[in-house]
């Protein structure tokens, strides 16, 4: 079951530096849209990082909830904003930074918390 783990966790990462990394390449840009890569980033986060639970819990592994809840909660957010916007031509600004900085966020809960 650990291969499984460290493979899950191997996805959660590229899904994490597909969504930062799409976001970040438009950073200069005057047009910012949702490109394929955010939208499969958070995607694949959200899936893996559920699987990822089910497997720690599977395994009689700590997990911390409040901490799952929260990260949860800033990827949904997160994938709402990607998912309305992704036929959009342009995104807003404000709409743009949010993703960026809730990606930012989500990663400092994941390392600081």
């Amino acid at each position: 079951m650990d291969v499984v783990r460290d493979l899950l966790l191997v996805l959660h990462l590229l899904g994490m530096s597909a969504l930062f990394g799409g976001a970040l390449v438009q950073f200069r840009d005057s047009e910012r849209v949702v490109n394929s890569a955010m939208l499969y980033g958070i995607g694949t986060q959200v899936v893996t990082g559920l699987l990822l639970v089910g497997v720690l819990e599977g395994q009689d592994e700590p997990v911390n909830h409040p901490k799952t809840a929260v990260k949860l909660a800033v990827a949904l957010l997160v994938a709402v904003l990607c998912w309305a916007n992704r036929r959009r031509d342009a995104v807003p600004a404000g709409i743009y930074y949010a993703i960026l900085l809730l990606t930012v966020a989500n990663v400092t809960i994941a390392v600081l918390w």
